[in-house]
């Protein structure tokens, strides 16, 4: 499972490198209708504020009739998010940024996930043609198809295939942190014994052991992004250990210089719809135009995009008010001005695949925090205080929805399960007073709750937790964030009632993922209780937590460990029960390794997104920027 860093609606601008999880026609024709059949953008939806019946907010208009013709796509984004171009994301910059709004225009994976707002499969924008398996799923074999090519002329081959997985399995031999993707022990590279190439068009993955086809399939192959073999290679061989860690130092250091990105030749070819053609490594815009040689379906006009970055989400609203933007979003704490857009801009809402949470830090050892929050039955008292509908109305100004684990109503999947669409723990103070009270803490409300019965019965406040031990701490938040803001102070609040004392930290979005993360600054542990920057974007519909929540996850800021869950993550890897990921993400609804808050309607930065009435194309390539995935080269001027 991939999973990126979502920064919520980040308000004043957030500085540096960040962190999150991540094919065409010339005759355009065949593919546009295509994409445009399979969009799941339909529905009425509501136009005032609030989701519909359909999880929609707003609507977006069937695709415009007429002559298509080009002009400078104008995209209004947040600015500090700047990118790592080298197709081999590494753990630090997973993010939406790096990924879908960036690397996946000039080079795409093999598999393409969402289908709009569907958590499917948009096969007309793969790379390959599904996969085949057998020998007992230790083996999976894939045709790749033959209209892509490098902008250089070069055909996309199966060799290109293997010399990404040789050069990712030689970053994470260097680092685990090299491949964001990776968690030792499962899927690439570990668990690989081999990959062959029996044909220019064909690629075979062979298996030390049986793995479960849906997560290789939907987890891995998806996030595998070919890389161009001939321009690349340095004329080595690359399937030969050493020559693979040259090739991949070379190719790391140049994404680190970033001033280069726009002149080096290396990042020139491409087999996605675009070329970067500028970077401003300020302000971190960019622009891109078509690359002609690109092979996946398309609009008959293809237009050049330029990435425009503002320093707030007020001055991205300015932008989108002034119509200097052809693509923005309305910020949810502007989504009551969003009626004054109508004449301008077509406005559309949806909940993206993710989760918003505040992490707990199960190492933190501050006043005994770790065994604290070690308790189910004090994780489930402050479930209690979580009033979704309070949220949903005062911070996101009535744009999201309840989400009660990792996956909610909307939007719709297979594994979800039944606690994640009622509430488990339903907002009650009361409830929560009662919870703490016969575990023997002693509630103050307004005050400071304190252990009165220190030990380990049933009534008593836990192992490892002293008489008068205080529920008290600190929670870093992300003030450049204005929905985390008001998040952290409406969660502060609700903690008060009981007793609980949340003393917040005002941080930034990049300062809490890259130091308030257990796995990648450990001796950071102790700095931070609860931390709140936004949540976590599913890259894939194969939403296992494998990465996050499991013991050894890479992704696994606050250290949460439970022997149970990671049977249950590892089954829903492994395994072969239909129900495994069910099971598994019923299990963390129930655990609550972190606190969740509401889904808000996501439009990059979250928020409404706003679609210039200059612009149009097929529905769903407009539904799917919900999702935080951009398909430019699908929209086209028709004034």
């Amino acid at each position: 499972m991939t999973l990126r860093k979502l920064a919520g609606t980040p308000s004043p601008k957030k500085g540096g490198r960040k962190l999150v999880r991540k094919t065409a026609f010339i005759a355009a024709a065949a593919g546009l209708a295509a994409l445009t059949a399979c969009s799941s953008s339909g529905g009425s939806g509501k136009t005032a504020a609030g989701i519909g019946q359909d999880g929609l907010y707003g609507s977006i208009p069937a695709a415009a009739s007429g002559t298509q013709h080009t002009g400078t796509l104008k995209i209004a984004q947040l600015s500090g998010m700047t990118p790592w171009i080298l197709p081999i994301i590494t753990a630090a910059d997973n993010s939406i940024y790096t990924v879908q709004f960036f690397d996946y225009l000039m080079w795409r994976p093999l598999y393409w996930f969402p289908n709009g707002t569907s958590q499917t499969e948009n096969k007309s924008l793969s790379m390959a043609n599904d996969p085949t398996w057998s020998n007992g799923d230790k083996t999976v074999t894939m045709t790749l198809k033959s209209s892509y090519k490098w902008s250089n002329g070069q055909p996309v081959t199966s060799k290109d295939v293997a010399f990404a997985y040789d050069e990712l399995k030689a970053g994470v031999k260097e680092s685990p942190a090299n491949w964001a993707t990776y968690v030792p022990g499962t899927g690439m590279p570990d668990q690989v014994s081999s990959v062959t190439t029996p044909n220019a068009s064909t690629v075979v993955f062979n298996f030390k052991s049986p793995i479960n086809p849906t997560f290789f399939f939907q987890s891995q192959l998806a996030s595998l992004q070919p890389m161009p073999a001939n321009a690349w290679d340095q004329g080595l061989d690359f399937t030969q250990p050493a020559n693979a860690k040259k090739i991949y130092d070379t190719l790391s250091k140049a994404s680190s210089q970033v001033s280069t990105y726009a002149s080096n030749p290396l990042w020139q070819t491409v087999d996605g719809p675009y070329k970067l053609t500028s970077f401003n490594t300020t302000s971190d815009d960019w622009s891109m135009v078509p690359n002609k040689a690109y092979g996946g379906p398309h609009a008959t006009a293809v237009s050049p995009v330029q990435m425009n970055f503002y320093a707030s989400s007020e001055a991205e609203f300015n932008a989108v008010k002034s119509g200097a933007a052809d693509v923005g979003y309305v910020p949810l704490a502007d989504v009551p001005q969003a009626s004054s857009l109508k004449s301008n801009y077509n406005l559309f809402g949806y909940p993206g695949l993710g989760f918003h949470a505040v992490f707990y830090n199960f190492k933190d050892t501050t006043g005994d925090f770790d065994k604290i929050i070690g308790q189910l039955y004090i994780r489930q008292a402050i479930a209690h205080l979580g009033d979704q509908q309070g949220i949903i109305h005062a911070v996101y100004n009535g744009a999201g929805a309840p989400e009660y684990g990792t996956v909610g109503k909307y939007p719709p999947l297979p594994a979800t399960p039944s606690n994640s669409l009622n509430d488990p723990y339903p907002y009650s103070p009361t409830t929560a007073a009662n919870i703490l009270k016969s575990h023997g803490w002693n509630v103050v409300p307004n005050g400071t709750t304190t252990c009165a019965k220190p030990g380990t019965a049933a009534n008593e406040c836990g192992a490892g937790i002293p008489a008068g031990t205080k529920l008290a701490w600190n929670m870093p938040y992300a003030a450049d964030n204005s929905t985390s803001i008001g998040m952290a102070t409406a969660f502060a609040s609700a903690l008060k009632a009981v007793g609980m004392n949340v003393t917040l930290k005002s941080s930034t979005f990049n300062t809490i993922i890259e130091n308030d993360n257990d796995p990648a600054a450990p001796k950071n542990a102790n700095s931070w209780a609860m931390e709140l920057f936004g949540g976590e974007s599913f890259g894939n519909p194969y939403v296992t937590t494998f990465g996050l929540f499991n013991s050894t996850g890479s992704g696994n800021l606050g250290g949460y460990s439970d022997p149970k869950a990671d049977q249950l993550i590892n089954a829903s890897v492994t395994g072969t029960d239909p129900n495994a990921l069910t099971n598994e993400l019923s299990y963390i609804t129930e655990q609550q390794p972190v606190f969740f808050e509401p889904a808000e309607d996501y439009a990059s930065a979250g928020g409404l997104m706003a679609i210039n009435k200059q612009i149009s194309g097929p529905p769903s390539s407009f539904s799917t920027y919900t999702q935080s995935v951009m398909l430019p080269e699908f929209w086209y001027f028709t004034k």
